[in-house]
């Protein structure tokens, strides 16, 4: 052959290379990695009038490749998982149930490799393209799920939710995601995962569809909406998130105000309630207290006896098949899988779960009643960035599970709602409902969609035009978080908030005093003697200064001292109470 016509061919070769290169990624960029098989389920015809036409008419929907369709084999998000398995015979009935309600299937989507992960990644599919935040994870097991929403290739979608695998998903991209009450959507037709934790779930962009969608799975009539009598805002978890809460809290607060007036908002640790009524909590392990500190631990014990339920269940339904196929897993989630197949049972353990999550139920139903939504953010932060190191998921993993834990472990419903961005990255909010209110929370959740991104808004637009805070406002702002703190009895968290209030603003004799406060709950009366004087050399009328380093060095036996500390307390102040007492019984030690 001759030189230039190898050149040719060479040429035409590299043309063809690049043609079918810029082909796949176009199609890789229209469907955003999404969908493992594309097909079509069409609705049946429309009623003849006067019958109402189906509820879910001209909408189109994808399912996650966890749902048998007739006729298609049910991968499970692996190729070994579907090498061994027959095509389905029947549709799993929630599927059915939105077809007959007029809604038209155009694919089956992406999901993480046997459900087991919330990263949205899968080694033999791909990553979907997150397109809300296209640098970032989408997040998953549902991932494709959600993501087909999000790129508006589908009006809605159907996934699973087992420990946040709608949740997650909606929350990173933007979008509404619905995880319905334990028990009230059929799971038949759907691979199961761990029954006691696995629900349907739904996504959405709109709230009519989210609603509209949940009525027809849910299979409610109609009837009057109902407004919220109660919104409970849990600022225990408010505390465990990496973005300003304030974001949230003041969107959800001036939204509840503006449509149903201040009297309905509440607040709660919600750790400490659960602590005190779900008793269980006390027998399952309890690695997470450390030097006293109280960050939501009863929430992490039940994140930590909910995964353990996934571990159990997950192994109990799939061990013999992973015996007899020895599958080769997807890297970056074998780790999980082989830890949920070998995991050792433990019997106890597994009752004081099992245990955990009916006292759960009953705790958020007895708070929340037929008229209350507990709010709480979806997850912990920014969805972490793709390719992320494994140690930095596992570990925005277990933050995640403890917020996941609330709805999972009490199979009460819950809405994750977007609202708007902080640095560029998604972030939302969660509604929480009592088991079996999931009518109530779809309502509230249209009801108050529109105000909420209003508010969104107004807060992004404000967040822009600030000025930057002040060293003095920001030390005020620890000192009130010390407050809560000291409220809420937890002292050494107090010292170290008016610790930071003391490093930004120096000069505030308040600061000093409550530390001093805190100290002496702590019996440390050295310190809070030191405190009360700094106190007292910035602000010679602080009586509760007086007041403290009195009582510091009556504990010390520097009684004179004391004396005189409450005397100078009963001049600033004749008729405080404590300091009249406190003088007379030291009288008499010099009588």
């Amino acid at each position: 052959m001759s030189s230039p016509n190898v050149w040719v061919l060479i040429g035409l070769g590299l043309a063809g290379i690049l043609l079918m290169t810029r082909r796949f990624k176009k199609a890789i960029k229209e469907d955003f990695g999404a969908f493992v098989m594309r097909l079509r389920l069409l609705p049946p015809p429309q009623p003849a009038p006067p019958k109402a036409p189906h509820p879910l008419s001209a909408l189109s929907f994808a399912v996650k490749d966890i749902f048998n369709v007739n006729g298609y084999v049910t991968g499970f998000g692996s190729p070994d998982w579907e090498k061994t398995h027959e095509p389905a015979s029947w549709t799993a009935q929630a599927v059915s149930a939105v077809v007959e309600g007029g809604a038209t299937c155009v694919g089956k989507t992406v999901m993480d490799e046997l459900g087991l992960s919330i990263n949205g990644d899968n080694a033999h599919y791909g990553t979907p393209i997150n397109a809300a935040a296209p640098s970032r994870i989408p997040g998953g097991s549902s991932s494709g799920s959600a993501v087909a929403v999000a790129a508006e290739l589908v009006d809605f979608s159907l996934g699973t939710d087992t420990v946040g695998d709608v949740r997650i998903p909606a929350a990173f991209c933007s979008i509404l995601g619905f995880r319905p009450s334990h028990g009230t959507i059929s799971m038949v037709g759907v691979i199961p995962l761990a029954q006691s934790l696995d629900t349907v779930g739904l996504f959405a962009r709109d709230p009519a569809i989210l609603r509209r969608v949940g009525h027809v799975l849910l299979q409610l009539s109609y009837t009057d909406s109902r407004n919220p009598r109660n919104i409970v805002i849990a600022d225990d978890c408010f505390q465990l998130i990496k973005i300003p809460a304030n974001q949230i809290t003041q969107v959800v607060t001036k939204s509840a105000e503006k449509l149903f007036g201040r009297q309905v908002l509440n607040h709660v640790n919600l750790g400490n309630y659960m602590a005190s009524k779900v008793p269980s909590l006390r027998k399952l392990p309890n690695k997470e207290q450390r030097n006293g500190e109280e960050k939501s631990v009863s929430l992490k014990v039940l994140s930590n006896a909910m995964q353990f339920l996934q571990r159990y269940e997950f192994k109990k339904n799939h061990v013999e098949w992973n015996k007899s196929t020895k599958p080769d897993l997807g890297s970056g989630i074998s780790n999980h899988v082989q830890a949920a197949l070998e995991m050792e049972t433990e019997t106890e353990i597994i009752g004081h779960c099992q245990t955990a999550r009916n006292e759960a139920r009953s705790a958020l139903n007895a708070l929340l009643k037929d008229d209350g939504i507990l709010v709480i953010p979806t997850v912990p932060g920014p969805p972490p960035k793709l390719r992320s190191k494994t140690t930095l998921l596992e570990d925005y993993q277990s933050q995640a599970f403890t917020l996941l834990a609330i709805a999972s472990m009490s199979g009460c419903c819950q809405v994750t709602i977007p609202l708007g961005s902080h640095d560029n990255c998604p972030v939302s909010v969660s509604f929480i409902a009592r088991h079996g209110g999931d009518r109530f929370l779809l309502d509230t959740v249209q009801a108050m969609y529109v105000t909420l991104q209003e508010q969104a808004d107004i807060a992004a637009k404000s967040s822009l035009s600030r000025v930057p805070i002040s060293k003095e406002e920001s030390a005020e702002i620890a000192k009130e978080k010390g407050n809560i703190a000291y409220k809420e009895k937890q002292w050494q968290k107090a010292i170290n908030l008016y610790s930071e209030a003391i490093k930004l603003n120096g000069r505030n004799a308040t600061y000093y005093s409550n530390r001093a406060a805190a100290y002496l709950e702590l019996t440390n009366f050295v310190l809070a003697e030191a405190d009360c004087t700094t106190a007292i050399a910035l602000d010679k009328r602080n009586v509760k200064a007086y007041l403290r380093r009195g009582t510091a060095r009556d504990m010390l036996g520097y009684y004179k001292d004391a004396l005189e500390d409450f005397r100078h307390a009963l001049v600033l102040e004749p008729t405080n109470k404590m300091a009249t007492q406190a003088s007379n019984r030291l009288k008499k030690l010099f009588e």
